[in-house]
């Protein structure tokens, strides 16, 4: 393979697996559509599925998606995008499916291949390409999750590097396409402020907190195979972690901030029961597709240590779930009290909280810190405030547009690598199986009254609000 043309050639066509799904029909055309409007799509998108539609069942499709997303407002850019596609129907693990779209991609000679399906699929799919010859010079799309332990991602690794080099292969995480997430790596390497501060000794603890007021919506079956634990933290919270916990890169490129978000994953803990939290909400079990004694976890919280020069001895807790009370996520940094009570009211009493950082990720977008001021008066008493820093902006593109875009034009800097995926699959491994039972909470709750415990010595959970105003 050449591995230099494949770096530096865009993609000049688009396959899309399991087109006719449902991630197609919410996240992927959407998407499309709004790559055509901002001229950042304008080669072939081929999809492939099992079901023996025709073309024009697909274009109806993607048009119906579109209108359900009510981003609909420039019909050129949707006929353009549906003049665009082509369909290819068969068996992924049928050779004659492969020949199929050998042969719709006519002169393609750099596709990029998206294997939106499920991750039982991946490998064969991987192996079909390679055997086909559609791996040459190509580029893979890998939805998570990338494996469902470590030996699974491994094995899945295995095959993928077996017919793709590592930069053409991308394993998605849409959580890094956020804006939010983004503005973390950008706040704590464009700011000096914080660097004298970021470390153990400095920072008391770390809450990251990403729940969701809605349940599994009829998605039962696949949570029955995933569970919060492998659908949540072990990607979404863990990257975050990632970027709060990195050293600054050592040059300015994303191969190094790479490097130190792998050395993070690879400084972690591995986690033991006794650090997880696990609970199910009242009412799962009837869920379609949920077994009738199921013990899958639709909430996870743990606490989590990463050992390393920086961080030695700080605790991170996390903590995520369906049916809370909000729809909301939230960072917050704690720092230590003054090592000194010059005034009675200068370090937290009563469960109060030192100065912290708060960055609040959805459903909008803020940055505030937390600081002690005085009240008018005679008395050397105060109040904690919190001073905005970054309130909600426009987001041009959604997290699937950019990093499709991304990924066609070769840019891995918001994908996972290998051996960061293979890091964070450790620190969770010993708790997949070896856990204690999940416990039942209510919807509309915060979760299990057994999470409260685990981060009693640090003080309680960080609760996000409904809105982005600062807090008093």
């Amino acid at each position: 393979m050449d591995n230099n043309y494949n770096r530096t050639m865009p993609a000049d066509a688009l396959v899309i697996f399991g087109v006719t799904g449902d991630l197609a029909y919410k996240k992927i055309f959407p998407a499309l559509y709004a790559m055509v409007k901002h001229g950042t799509l304008n080669v072939p998108v081929v999809g492939i599925a099992a079901p023996n539609w025709s073309l024009a069942q697909l274009r109806k499709q993607a048009e119906d998606s579109i209108k359900h997303s009510g981003l609909l407002d420039d019909r050129n850019a949707l006929d353009q995008l549906l003049s665009l596609l082509q369909y290819v129907s068969g068996d992924y693990n049928d050779p004659c499916t492969f020949a199929a779209l050998k042969q719709a991609l006519g002169d393609a000679q750099c596709p990029t291949h998206y294997l939106a399906i499920p991750p039982v699929l991946f490998a064969n799919v991987i192996k079909g390409l390679g055997a086909s010859g559609l791996s040459a010079h190509a580029r893979v799309i890998v939805e998570k999750p990338f494996g469902r332990d470590l030996a699974s991602a491994q094995e899945l690794n295995r095959i993928a590097l077996s017919v793709f080099a590592e930069d053409s292969i991308f394993r998605i995480d849409h959580f890094l396409g956020k804006e939010a997430i983004m503005n973390i790596l950008y706040f704590r390497f464009a700011n000096s402020f914080l660097e004298p501060i970021w470390n153990r000794n400095c920072v008391a603890s770390v809450q990251i907190t990403l729940a969701e007021d809605f349940g599994v919506k009829g998605r039962g079956a696949f949570y029955e195979s995933a569970g919060c634990l492998r659908d949540v933290i072990q990607n979404h919270l863990f990257q975050i972690v990632a970027l709060l916990a990195m050293e600054p890169p050592a040059y300015q490129g994303f191969a190094a901030v790479h490097n130190e978000k792998a050395k993070v994953f690879q400084a972690m803990r591995p986690l033991h029961p006794d650090d997880v939290v696990r609970g199910q909400y009242e009412g799962y079990q009837k869920e379609p597709g949920v077994t009738k004694d199921s013990d899958v976890e639709t909430f996870c919280a743990l606490r989590l240590f990463i050992d390393s020069w920086r961080w030695e001895g700080v605790p991170w807790y996390l903590r995520s779930g369906k049916c809370l009370a909000a729809t909301a996520a939230e960072v917050l940094v704690e720092l230590k009290p003054p090592p000194q009570r010059l005034f009675d009211d200068s370090r937290p009493l009563d469960g109060g909280r030192a100065n912290y950082l708060r960055f609040r990720l959805s459903p909008n977008s803020a940055v505030a810190l937390a600081a002690r001021v005085k009240r008018v008066g005679k008395e050397f008493v105060g109040d904690q405030r919190e001073l905005y820093l970054l309130d909600e902006q426009p987001v041009e593109e959604t997290p699937y547009e950019l990093l499709l875009a991304d990924a066609m034009s070769g840019d891995g800097a918001l994908f996972t690598r290998e051996d960061a995926v293979e890091a964070a699959w450790a620190v969770v491994d010993p708790v997949l199986d070896s856990h204690r039972r999940a416990h039942s909470y209510k919807p509309g709750s915060w979760g299990p009254e057994q999470a409260d415990a685990l981060i009693t010595a640090d003080g309680s959970w960080h609760n996000p609000r409904i809105t982005d105003a600062p807090s008093d």
